[in-house]
Parts: C-alpha cells; structure tokens; sequence
C-alpha cells in the first residue's frame, strides 16, 4: 500500500492520472488531509504506484490547476493552506449533485414530496 492509499486499477474506464487525481481530491475534500499537509513527491508516487512520473505529474497539475494544492518547486507539494472555502463550496455542489440524483429515483419510484422529506428526516435524525 502506498502513503495516501491510492489504489489505481487497469479496469477502471479512467485513465491512471484521472484515478489518482481523484483519490487525492477526494481526501482533500473529504479533510482527510489536512491544509498544509505534505503530499508525496511526483517521482516518489510515481515509483510507489509504478506508474510514469508524466502520470502523477498530470494528476498533481490537475489538482493545482482547481487550487487544492501548490507545487512549490524545490520545496514540496502541499495541500493548500486556505483552501476551507473551496472545501465547502465543493461539497456544496457534490450534494446539490447528489440531491438531483436523490430527487430523480423518488420520481421514478413514485415517491411525493412529504414522504421524500420524511425519509430524509428520519436518515437525518439516524445519522446524528
């Protein structure tokens, strides 16, 4: 296992680079690592999930490019240190995404608004 737990697979319909720009969004958004936590470098992650160093290179530019991380030539990679804002911003879209998705299987269940809202209340009360 590698140091983020990245699991990069060839039957993924992704390509690597999207794999592990992923996964590394996904701990960034998830908090999971934290603001100002030290990434592996490009080779080192490179070497660790035996890919090309272009591959992890392209996932890391990916990453800089939304502003989640800052490649700090000679010094590191790192998760941004002012990136709570974008945080929540991005979970805010990714569960408007997820309502959508929510909203269209109670339509195609027959669910109405009041039962939609009662289910959601009772998940809400069970996951608190």
């Amino acid at each position: 296992m590698n140091s983020l737990e990245i699991k990069i697979t060839n039957s993924s319909d992704l390509p690597f680079y999207q794999q592990i720009h992923d996964q590394i969004k996904s701990l960034i958004l998830s908090e999971k690592l934290a603001s100002g936590s030290v990434l592996p470098s490009i080779r080192f992650l490179a070497m660790e999930l035996d890919v090309s160093v272009i591959t992890t290179k392209r996932a890391y530019d990916e990453l800089e490019r939304e502003g989640l991380i800052d490649v700090i030539m000679g010094k590191g990679c790192f998760v941004k240190t002012d990136n709570s804002q974008f945080v929540h911003e991005r979970l805010s879209i990714e569960l408007d995404k997820a309502l959508d998705e929510l909203i269209k299987h109670a339509l195609l269940l027959g669910i109405d608004y009041s039962e939609l809202i009662r289910r959601l209340e009772r998940r809400m009360k069970e996951n608190n």
